[in-house]
């Protein structure tokens, strides 16, 4: 009888967990396969909502809970996160001994399970590597854990080429589609009467849904930006909007701050969640006339649904884009600028025409697939692969 290949999945975030929900559920109904869950970041913090318990209503068990968030979304209280990351993930991995570790993305809790897991020698399959986002510190984030990644599955083929120009194998570079297109195919999304009673808010004619995280390559420029955005909503008539609100990065709490003061004096037109969850925030963008913001569901889930998204800013700068998607500078003429070209009748009779170039299929049963059959052996001593040049 042979040993079930120990695969564990780390997850830090509502995001991360969200796009890799059925990869998690494939990998749990394998017999062949013993899956770990690892929660850690944003999961375990009350003032993100504590979203380690949807995972537990979704029937998976948690092996462990590792915090290291602090009290400070500052540089320095961030960079004592990845080092409490790599100190209680390290401890982690010694315990459950996987053969190889599922990760998903960008974000410094992932930075953290990836050093550990190198140190570690223990392989590495790596989600969503190759992608550009110019605005913030992800990008050397992301780029650094494909280095240390053995198996890659990227959302383009113009991602997949990107990871072997950073030297991997093709032969272990997957391009599998965006993991968030798997939702959309495969959830039940809720009928409008049954969204609206679950968040407790009417829609209205026209509707919004804003998402804006802090552009952490620029230099304390997130109350600044948002409060540009919340001027052009202001100038709205007869639209609801509703908020998620901002991540752990830094200066994210300002952000969610704006957020609550906004809804506060706009309750009649406006309503914030700390998270939607992936099927409230899948099912909400069914009713949607735009997505505002700077956040990669408005380039990857959103085109799907054949609406408009304004991307502000330079966070998602570098990124592959539909033709639903409206770029514009952060200020109060171009957000309104571009909040009027979403809602003209031209653009919207466009949007049928749109195609998702993030893909349409389901992407965990190939990364399962993958996971399953590749040989361990000599996985960890990546030889590097060279381009040839002209």
């Amino acid at each position: 009888m042979t040993n079930k290949r120990k695969i564990c999945v780390v997850t830090g975030t509502r995001a991360d967990y969200g796009l890799l929900y059925w990869t998690i559920n494939g990998l749990h109904n394998d017999p062949a396969i013993e899956l770990q869950i690892l929660v850690t970041g944003m999961h375990l913090s009350p003032e993100f909502g504590l979203t380690y318990k949807q995972i537990e209503a979704d029937g998976f068990f948690i092996n462990q809970k590792i915090e290291i968030l602090l009290s400070s979304d500052s540089p320095v209280g961030i960079s004592k996160s990845i080092g409490l990351g790599v100190i209680g993930l390290a401890d982690a991995y010694q315990i459950l001994t996987p053969d190889i570790v599922l990760l998903l993305g960008d974000r410094f809790e992932i930075f953290s399970a990836a050093i550990a897991a190198t140190m570690a020698r223990i392989p590495i399959a790596h989600c969503h590597g190759g992608e550009s986002t110019e605005g913030v510190i992800d990008e050397p984030i992301r780029h650094s854990i494909t280095k240390m990644s053995h198996l890659h599955f990227s959302s383009t083929d113009e991602y997949r080429k990107r990871i072997i120009q950073l030297g991997e194998q093709p032969d272990f570079v997957y391009n599998v589609g965006a993991l968030g297109i798997e939702n959309i195919n495969r959830l039940d999304l809720l009928s409008r009467e049954d969204f609206e009673k679950s968040i407790e808010f009417s829609l209205r004619k026209r509707n919004v849904l804003v998402t804006f995280h802090p552009v952490t390559l620029e230099n304390a420029t997130a109350e600044i930006q948002f409060k540009k955005l919340l001027e052009a909503l202001d100038d709205l008539r007869d639209v609801a909007i509703i908020f998620t609100k901002a991540n752990a990065d830094t200066d994210g709490r300002i952000i969610n701050q704006l957020i609550d003061e906004y809804t506060t004096r706009h309750s009649d037109k406006a309503v914030a969640f700390t998270s939607l969850g992936q099927l409230r925030y899948l099912s909400a963008m069914q009713f949607m006339d735009a997505v505002i913001g700077n956040s990669s569901s408005g380039l990857i889930e959103a085109p799907s649904f054949k609406i408009a998204t304004i991307n502000i800013g330079d966070r998602q700068h570098g990124r592959i884009k539909a033709q639903s998607v409206i770029d514009c500078e952060p200020t109060f003429t171009e957000i309104k600028k571009a909040i009027d070209k979403a809602f003209s009748q031209e653009f919207r009779d466009s949007l049928k025409l749109v195609e998702n170039p993030y893909g349409r299929n389901n992407s965990s049963a190939d990364i399962i697939s993958v996971l399953k059959s590749t040989a361990l052996d000599n996985l960890l001593k990546k030889e590097f692969y060279n381009l040839k040049f002209n």
